[in-house]
């Protein structure tokens, strides 16, 4: 499959509106037809139907998608891992270009964007305290807006509904880049890559000469990787159930690959001196690898959970463990990051060659078989399937 073509030299005019059924542009104020992936229900076929947006309202804007990645998150919401309200549109991790703005929007027509799943308030109390990544006012797992061509009340995936021909969404949900980067490549920064590099860095604070596991190599665990890489770990360690992953860890910065199995805290203290790692990155988000990543983390280490995973999958610790072994578990959500402020810097080291994406991009493919990228997800294949849009 071939790479897509980059976005405009610089934003001069404005993009083309989606077409309607009948083969009409919409005229701008108006709402508008795009074609979408949609699951109807949880454990439904996935489709591409027509769907019906709201014209931009004040403050808001009209995004043409020209990538969208294929995200784990996504399809935990349909099959039923995560609550979502059907029918929904999938899709929160893109990029596009501005096509339409409504009143008092702060953005200009033809501007290149990366879309915020988690745009911040900037006024409750975690905001307030420059934690924006637990902004109490940030969007719920799906946000109803639309309808379906049924005339249903449309869902939209955290509040993005990205894997589709165009999105509305308001001034903070978006953020600018710089023109000409490879779309494939820049959809990968609102989710994957700066959830990874945000867990080395902001949440786990990886030093360099530290040793590191990372359990789970999607797309998130490979940024994972390449971001304790570029932090200065010396021993970094890529862990997964498929062999077919060696390949792909190895080229995102990992020094050795390992099966999980039941030797699997054996083979990483032989690994680190018998002690265990500094630090384990669960990216996967089930209570078991939680756990392994506990097993595998030195006493005084830490383990980042990075995987999203269901409500009712406990977790279970022993207390003498806990208080004997002195590790720190906590969470990184969205990387810990601010994305208005790390998303251009992630785009700054795209565009000069300094941040290498293209481990992470197993292929493209275009809108009509989207669906397929979600049976590649599903059966474990590759890294990020990247959907393309002309």
């Amino acid at each position: 499959m071939s790479a897509p073509e980059s976005f405009p030299a610089a934003p001069g005019g404005a993009e083309p509106s989606p077409v309607a059924p009948g083969g009409a542009s919409e005229p701008a104020g108006a709402p508008v037809t795009v074609r979408a992936l949609v699951a109807r229900r949880s454990g439904a076929e996935l489709r591409i139907e027509q769907v019906r947006l709201p014209a931009p309202g004040p403050g808001e804007v009209r995004v043409t998608i020209r990538a969208a990645g294929v995200c784990h998150s996504d399809l935990s919401m349909v099959n039923g891992t995560l609550a979502a309200r059907f029918p929904l549109v999938l899709g929160h991790e893109a990029t596009g270009v501005v096509a339409e703005t409504g009143p008092g929007s702060r953005l200009a027509v033809g501007t290149p964007v990366v879309l915020n799943w988690a745009p911040a308030c900037r006024s409750c109390w975690w905001c307030r305290r420059d934690e924006p990544w637990l902004c109490a006012n940030t969007t719920s797992p799906t946000v109803p807006r639309g309808e379906t061509d049924d005339g249903l009340p449309l869902h939209l995936t955290l509040g993005l509904g990205a894997l589709a021909e165009a999105v509305v969404v308001p001034d903070n949900a978006v953020i600018p880049i710089p023109a000409g980067l490879p779309p494939e490549r820049a959809a990968l920064l609102g989710c994957a890559v700066l959830t990874g590099v945000g867990a080395v860095g902001n949440t786990a604070r990886v030093a360099p000469g530290e040793s590191v596991a990372v359990i789970g190599l999607g797309g998130v665990g490979l940024a994972v990787l390449s971001a304790a890489r570029r932090a200065g770990a010396t021993t970094i360690l890529a862990v997964d159930v498929a062999e077919a992953k060696r390949d792909l860890a190895m080229a995102a910065g990992a020094t050795d690959f390992l099966l999980s199995d039941d030797r699997l805290s054996k083979e990483v203290r032989a690994r680190t001196e018998s002690r265990g790692v500094d630090h384990a990155f669960e990216c996967v988000g089930r209570a078991a690898t939680i756990r392994a990543a506990w097993r595998l983390t030195r006493r005084g280490g830490a383990v980042t959970v990075v995987g999203m995973g269901a409500k009712d999958d406990m977790l279970s610790l022993g207390a003498l463990d806990v208080f004997h072994s002195a590790r720190t578990l906590r969470s990184s959500v969205y990387g810990s990051s601010d994305p208005d402020r790390e998303v251009p810097v992630l785009a700054a080291g795209l565009a000069d060659g300094s941040l290498d994406l293209g481990v992470l991009v197993s292929g493209t493919v275009p809108l009509d078989e989207a669906p397929t990228a979600f049976e590649r997800l599903a059966r474990g294949e590759g890294a990020r399937w990247v959907v393309t849009l002309a």
